[in-house]
């Protein structure tokens, strides 16, 4: 089984010590740090700005892997890669011109993402994988962390695989991001996912740092 990418989200961390928790990623096996922005007009609810995702690059010895559940995204691209993101994925259903966005994120020097909500169709995305990087698939409604895996993501995640590999010349990443755990983490990994996102699970942990690891050898 292939080794994944683990990328927690600091969504999950305690705001009131945040240095701490950005610093226990930099010594953990995490390969990325995911960071949720969310406007409260996409989906149901709002989660930081960015002076708190500059405090976040301040500390930060990952790549910063940003997730825009925000509208009109192409507004604060070059924003979000002056905070330091490598990757930055947008959502699908909040682009109307997805070809023009991506190639934005390109051209700034950063990898390119798409983010695809539960119910939307994978073959949506056929035609924009040249561009793509990074496909993030939720596996939960965006909006809120803590919520139930939606076990229906690992046939969207291997027909996601399937589509990719029909695509010549890319590398396209299947990033899963919702109640991942070390249950079906595995069952991800087998279907095809190269990017596993946990918050709830790494930060609720006793030990994040093992739980991490445990997450890094599948």
């Amino acid at each position: 089984m292939k080794t994944p990418i683990i990328a927690p989200s600091i969504l999950a961390a305690d705001f009131g010590n945040l240095q701490p928790a950005v610093e226990m990623l930099n010594n953990s096996a995490a390969d990325w740090i995911h960071i949720d922005v969310m406007d409260g007009v996409f989906v149901p609810n709002i989660s930081f700005g960015m002076p708190v995702i500059a405090s976040i690059q301040k500390h930060a010895q990952k790549p910063l892997d940003v997730h825009l559940m925000i509208v009109q995204p192409e507004r604060y691209l070059e924003t979000f890669k002056q905070l330091g993101a490598e990757v930055i994925s947008v959502h699908y259903e909040a682009c109307p011109h997805l070809h023009r966005t991506l190639q934005q994120i390109r051209d700034l020097g950063c990898k390119a993402g798409v983010a695809i909500n539960p119910h939307t169709p994978v073959e949506a995305l056929a035609d924009v994988l040249y561009l793509t990087d990074v496909v993030c698939m939720m596996s939960v409604n965006p909006g809120f962390g803590g919520q139930q895996f939606i076990e229906r993501t690992y046939d969207r995640v291997a027909a996601l695989r399937n589509i990719i590999s029909q695509v010549e010349k890319t590398n396209t990443l299947i990033e899963i991001d919702g109640g991942v755990n070390a249950q079906n983490a595995p069952k991800l990994i087998e279907a095809g996912a190269d990017v596993l996102v946990a918050g709830s699970f790494v930060f609720n942990a006793i030990d994040p740092k093992a739980t991490i690891a445990a997450l890094k050898q599948g």
